[in-house]
């Protein structure tokens, strides 16, 4: 997913095409695809980025990632290709657990949904930068995450989710606090972050489809 999403209002719709024609839009009156008459904006009106809700999650510290080997058109809710979990420690390295045990890469998850875990600016924030990675470290080699119970966390539907989760309750019980259970975690960071992504997603496709999505207001 290439190309910048702009909106930009006519009609009574919300219009959406992509970032390619954002010259002709404001400067030469493209049409509209309602109407077909021809568009001007003042500078109040002009289209607008649609943030994308993809990030380099190599560039985001200590945060939770879900991510999809074929790519992020499949981090959509409607889609039942399975999505993999990791954590990133303060330089962008993510740990992950899979059948070859937890993984640590580089590389491979420029195009995921970030959960930052820590906020820049606060307290916890120097605790990323002092113990987080030797935290993070030192759960990622225990027994529980050997290649060798793989299968065995899987049949409980732990895998790299648990893995993900279970470090960061790690951290909560650390700091006296309680632990997090998987449907809350999923409901109140993982849901939101999958909604938006899938709208985002079924807008962009609709735009490489037809050249343009249009919603109401």
């Amino acid at each position: 997913m290439d190309c910048t999403v702009l909106k930009f209002n006519h009609c009574g719709r919300k219009i959406y095409s992509f970032d390619k024609n954002r010259l002709q839009t404001e400067n030469t009156g493209r049409k509209c695809p309602i109407c077909q008459e021809q568009m001007r904006f003042s500078l109040l009106q002009a289209p607008v980025i649609v943030p994308c809700p993809f990030s380099n999650g190599h560039k985001v510290r200590c945060a939770f990632l879900i991510g999809s080997s074929l790519g992020p058109a499949f981090l959509s809710e409607w889609q039942d290709s399975e999505l993999h979990v990791g954590v990133t420690n303060s330089q962008g390295v993510v740990y992950s657990y899979t059948s070859s045990g937890v993984q640590r890469e580089e590389q491979g998850w420029e195009q995921c949904l970030c959960v930052p875990l820590v906020a820049p600016g606060t307290g916890r924030d120097s605790l990323a930068g002092t113990l987080w990675d030797s935290e993070l470290e030192q759960f990622s080699l225990l027994s529980t995450w050997s290649r060798h119970r793989f299968e065995e966390e899987r049949e409980f539907g732990s895998c790299c989710y648990g893995f993900a989760l279970s470090f960061l309750n790690q951290l909560r019980r650390a700091e006296g606090r309680e632990s997090v259970t998987r449907d809350d975690f999923t409901q109140q960071h993982v849901l939101p972050h999958v909604k938006t992504a899938s709208r985002y997603i079924t807008v962009y496709q609709e735009i490489h489809q037809h050249g343009f999505y249009v919603a109401d207001l």
